[in-house]
């Protein structure tokens, strides 16, 4: 691992750790969204599933605006190294927003 990547880890974590703080509200109904689903019949699947993904979509909105913001202030190499650490530990911190980072 690189100076530059280890570097950006801690940044990332400090900005994953604020995320965390500041979206317990949605984190807390991406579960409840999720539990309802599980729990639904067939006819409200549907509606429950779309009910997830519109909080998933977000949080992952709000991921992205994250990264891209303090990426925008770097040099375009460093901003590439940076964006992928992210990306990185946002997937292994906030697996359900996987697929949309």
């Amino acid at each position: 691992m690189s100076l530059r990547r280890r570097r950006f880890a801690e940044l990332v974590q400090r900005q994953l750790d604020l995320f965390a703080a500041e979206q317990t509200e949605l984190l807390a109904e991406l579960d409840d969204a999720e539990r309802t689903y599980d729990a639904a019949d067939r006819g409200g699947a549907e509606e429950a599933y779309g009910d997830v993904q519109l909080i998933l979509d977000a949080g992952a909105d709000a991921l992205v605006d994250l990264r891209d913001t303090y990426a925008s202030t770097l040099e375009p190499g460093p901003a590439a190294e940076y964006a992928k650490t992210f990306s990185r530990a946002a997937s292994r911190r906030f697996p359900r927003f996987t697929g949309l980072l």
